[in-house]
Order: C-alpha cells, then sequence, then structure tokens
C-alpha cells in the first residue's frame, strides 16, 4: 500500500538556526509519492534540511488543491498547490493566512493529449472531433481559456464526458481523438496502454496562450511572520534538491523509492522526466532564475481566470504570492 506519510527527523544544524535547531516544517504535498515529488526526498537524503536545521514532515495529498486548506488552518506551516486554486481559495476566504512563496510549475500541465493517427497534432486539429473529458479535471476547467486563447471554433467540437478511470483507455480505444489532463499523468497513462509514444500527442495549453501558473510552494503567513529565515532556508534546501534531481533525475526518483516500495521506477523516471522538461525547466526559468514569477503574465492570468470564474472580490496580485523569501532572481539551476 502507497504510504501516506513519511516523516524523516533531521539533525542538528550547526550552520544556521542554533536557538532553532530541529525546527519543524511539515510540507503538505498535492499527490501520492511520485516521480515530479523528488526533489523534496532528494533534499532529505542529501541533508539539505538539516543543513537548515529544520524537521521535516512530507505528507501525500489527494489533489492540487488538497493541501491548501491544511496550510491556512495552520495544520501545516508548507505545502504544494495549484496556485490558480489558491486564488480562488482566497477570493472566498480573503482573510486566510495562506500565500504563494515559490513557483515550480512555471508551465502548468494542464494539456489536451491526443493521437497522430487520429488526426491531432495541433489545437485546430480539434475541429470537428471527439474530446474525452472528465467533468472535474483541472485541465477540463482551463478549456474556456484555451478555446478563446487559441481561436478554435469549439462549436464543431464533440465534448464526451468521461469519468478519470476511462479516460485514457477511450483515447487507446479511439473513442474519442483526444483528452483533457495532466501533460505528464495523460501522456504516460495512454502509453502504458500500448498506444507508440510517437503516436501520442500533448498540447499544452501554455504554449497557446494560456498564461495561467501551475503548482506552487505556498506557505502560512503567521507561520512566516514568525518565522521568515525558516521559511526562506526551506525554499532554499528545495531549490537544492531540484537542481539535483536536474543533474540525475535517476538518483532522484531512487530517493522516493525506500518510502514508496512499490512505486514502478522506471515509470516515475519517465513522469520526473517530462515534468522537468515541460513543466519546470521553462525559458523563463533559465532566463531569469526558479520560483519568481513573471508579474505581467500573472496579472493576465489573473484576467483569463474571470473566463471560468466570477470573482467575489477584485483580484490582487499580491494576496496571492510574494517573493519576500527568495533570493534576487530567484534560484539559479546551474
Amino acid at each position: 500500500m502507497l504510504p501516506r506519510t513519511l516523516t524523516a527527523t533531521l539533525g542538528l544544524s550547526v550552520l544556521a538556526f542554533s536557538a532553532q535547531a530541529e525546527m519543524a516544517m511539515p510540507f503538505a504535498l498535492d499527490w501520492r509519492f511520485e516521480g515530479p515529488s523528488a526533489p523534496y526526498f532528494v533534499a532529505i537524503e542529501q541533508g539539505y534540511f538539516a543543513d537548515a536545521g529544520l524537521s521535516v514532515e512530507i505528507t501525500a495529498g489527494q489533489g492540487s488543491l488538497d493541501a491548501i486548506p491544511k496550510v491556512a488552518t495552520g495544520a501545516f506551516p508548507v505545502g504544494f498547490a495549484d496556485i490558480n486554486s489558491l486564488i480562488k481559495f482566497l477570493d472566498q476566504n480573503p482573510d486566510a493566512p495562506v500565500i504563494g512563496a515559490m513557483m515550480v510549475y512555471d508551465k502548468p500541465p494542464f494539456a489536451i493529449v491526443g493521437r497522430r493517427s487520429l488526426g491531432v497534432e495541433v489545437p485546430s486539429d480539434l475541429e470537428g472531433k471527439t474530446l474525452g473529458a472528465p467533468p472535474p479535471d483541472g485541465a477540463f476547467a482551463q478549456w474556456p481559456i484555451f478555446v478563446a486563447e487559441s481561436g478554435i471554433d469549439a462549436s464543431t467540437i464533440t465534448i464526451e464526458p468521461v469519468g478519470f478511470p476511462t479516460r485514457e483507455p477511450s483515447l487507446a480505444e479511439g473513442t474519442v481523438d483526444a483528452v483533457t489532463g495532466f501533460s505528464f499523468t495523460s501522456f504516460l497513462n495512454t502509453a502504458r496502454l500500448g498506444v507508440p509514444e510517437e503516436d501520442i500527442s500533448v498540447i499544452l495549453m501554455a504554449d497557446h496562450g494560456v498564461d495561467l501558473y501551475g503548482n506552487v510552494i505556498i506557505v502560512n503567513t503567521d507561520f512566516a511572520a514568525e518565522n521568515p529565515e525558516a521559511v526562506s532556508a526551506f525554499l532554499e534546501a528545495v531549490a537544492k534538491g531540484v537542481v539535483d534531481t536536474i543533474a540525475d533525475p535517476a538518483a532522484a526518483v531512487a530517493a522516493i523509492e525506500p518510502f514508496n516500495p512499490a512505486m514502478d521506477l522506471e515509470l516515475e523516471l519517465r513522469r520526473l522526466e517530462l515534468a522537468l522538461r515541460d513543466n519546470i525547466i521553462t525559458e523563463w526559468v533559465q532566463a531569469h532564475g526558479m520560483g519568481t514569477i513573471d508579474p505581467d503574465r500573472f496579472a493576465n492570468s489573473l484576467e483569463q481566470i474571470r473566463l471560468t470564474y466570477e470573482y467575489q472580490n477584485e483580484p490582487e496580485a499580491s494576496l496571492y504570492f510574494t517573493d519576500e523569501f527568495l533570493p534576487e532572481g530567484g534560484f539559479s539551476l546551474k
């Protein structure tokens, strides 16, 4: 059975936080212990949290918004969540003490995954086709933005509601021409069903005008106000874990295995490689550092969200993200 909680009690650091040794920093993940979560396990394995005097507990989650209430209530000081869900949560709960502090998925994994043999390779190919979409799917939630930005004629596209368990099987069987989903998940699930990888097309919404960001490390603002150095040190340790993960993805995935023995190493390595390529190591990150955001893009993303959500309050970027705990220019991945 997949472990739900990983507790890593780390040793006293003589390098930092001498007065706050063994400071507890429980961390709420968005999902299971899979390939894309490797940097956090690398940070544990390599002692980066320990070097900062932090005692870290990593808990698996049940979805991209799962960590938000956990951090907002103070049950966890830090977590990992979809920033678009955070924006809506804070709009509905404006006094909640939670904010984004380090962008990880510069490009969100929201995607249309199709098959070239069924004629789907670029957005316009979807016209006249059938799109399989689970109604609660996070990628499908962005469909109106994708339609508006890509300029496709959605009236010619048949939306076929499918369940999560039948989404990729429907694509593999050809009963739908494409599906909405997270890029690395739907791609790999379809390939595992026997569809050749070269036949699978991935249309990242972020490559076609959707300016939304993806998952971000979030922090409880009450905790951060009392422990700003701890938050900065936590983020730095994560960044070191990312650098190591990029350098040796296979070793990074192996760092997860002790805590998820049933994990398919080959599958999770592939999932990690896709996440690194498509979501984390983007042109923006390579040029501007990891963790930061483009203010203009973020402002436009807040406007795009209006196509899928009616704000109760006028959105304000500073309510949802802060670079206060990041080094100037973000973290270098070199």
